[in-house]
């Protein structure tokens, strides 16, 4: 039995997120930033290599990966190797995070797969806006993909970068949204990761103001899975008469640092423990070395996992003005 991830405050990692490329065929600011240069194919881990990992990190104690990009169905054969995922660790929680723009041919596969959740990233409701701030007329594509997943019996969670000065005047129709589709509607706070987002405090939507001004337009009710406490980083709230749920992530006023469980590959092969810290821990050359391999990439990911941060420590630290984190967020994985 192998010796479980757990750092030095005693948080034990059990939810991993891989990314497999950090293209995507969309070109929102706020994620790839300006002038970008992409990774070298070489240097992006192969299929084969991506499994590998997922099985020493299952043997760790990872029991949940959501697969990420860029957008990962961008990447050539990426719906097979979900399948594969799914076939080879029957027991693990795989997911996906994806714009939903290419999603659509590959629903029902991946919904017959096992592939049971599915968090999708919409910003605006306004396909005008939509338009603006992803360089491309897809709005409705992306509408019509997230019907297909609720009709594959897939759970929907629908997530937007709360973002004063572009959707903070549209709460009314997100929450519209989510009366009328059983989907989860989240929000998560602007972050200051990356060069040339565009970031500063003053374009954070706050989670505690979006709360303020949606119970103006819903009957909420905080939501209780029975254990007392809520799942995960959000703050869910049942919407009176609603078929969804309103849910707020807020890492940059309300960190949840203290019981977070996550690691971060990405698609080069970097090990992040932390998102809001661009120490990473190199895997890809010592899983591709003839006389090293899984055993020392296993040593590399105890250490890395120990000395786990604090990452609300890094924002208190961050100099006025600038992001927390230099990478841009298609590079990290989200």
């Amino acid at each position: 039995m192998h010796q479980l991830l757990e750092d030095k405050h005693g948080r034990k990692a059990s939810y991993m997120r891989v990314s497999v490329t950090d293209r995507c065929n969309l070109r929102c600011s706020y994620c790839a930033g300006e002038g970008c240069n992409f990774i070298p194919h070489a240097e992006i881990l192969r299929y084969e290599e991506i499994l590998d990992l997922i099985g020493m990190a299952v043997d760790l104690g990872v029991e949940k990966i959501r697969f990420t990009g860029g957008e990962p169905f961008v990447r050539k054969g990426f719906a097979d190797f979900m399948v594969d995922a799914a076939v080879r660790f029957p027991t693990v929680d795989l997911c996906v995070t994806t714009n939903a723009t290419l999603i659509g041919d590959h629903v029902a596969r991946l919904a017959d797969a096992g592939i049971k959740r599915v968090n999708i990233s919409l910003d605006t409701m306004d396909p005008a806006k939509f338009e603006h701030i992803t360089g491309h007329d897809l709005f409705h594509a992306v509408r019509g993909n997230i019907d297909r997943c609720l009709d594959a019996g897939m759970k929907v969670k629908v997530n937007a970068v709360a973002m004063r000065g572009f959707n903070n005047d549209e709460l009314p129709a997100f929450i519209d949204f989510a009366r009328d589709n059983a989907v989860d509607m989240r929000f998560i706070e602007f972050m200051p990761i990356g060069l040339d987002t565009g970031w500063d405090d003053s374009t954070v939507w706050k989670a505690e103001d979006i709360l303020n001004e949606a119970k103006t337009l819903a009957d909420l009710t905080p939501f209780d899975n029975g254990s007392g406490k809520q799942n995960g980083p959000a703050r869910m709230f049942s919407i009176a008469d609603g078929l969804g749920r309103l849910g707020l992530i807020s890492p940059y006023t309300n960190h949840f640092c203290g019981t977070c469980n996550r690691l971060r590959l990405t698609s080069d092969g970097n090990l992040r423990t932390c998102l809001f810290s661009d120490k990473v821990y190199r895997l890809r050359s010592a899983l591709r070395h003839p006389k090293l391999g899984i055993k020392r990439v296993e040593r590399i990911i105890r250490l890395a996992s120990r000395h786990k941060p604090m990452g609300h420590e890094l924002l208190e630290r961050m100099p006025a003005g600038q992001g927390v984190c230099r990478t841009r967020m298609a590079s990290i994985g989200g």
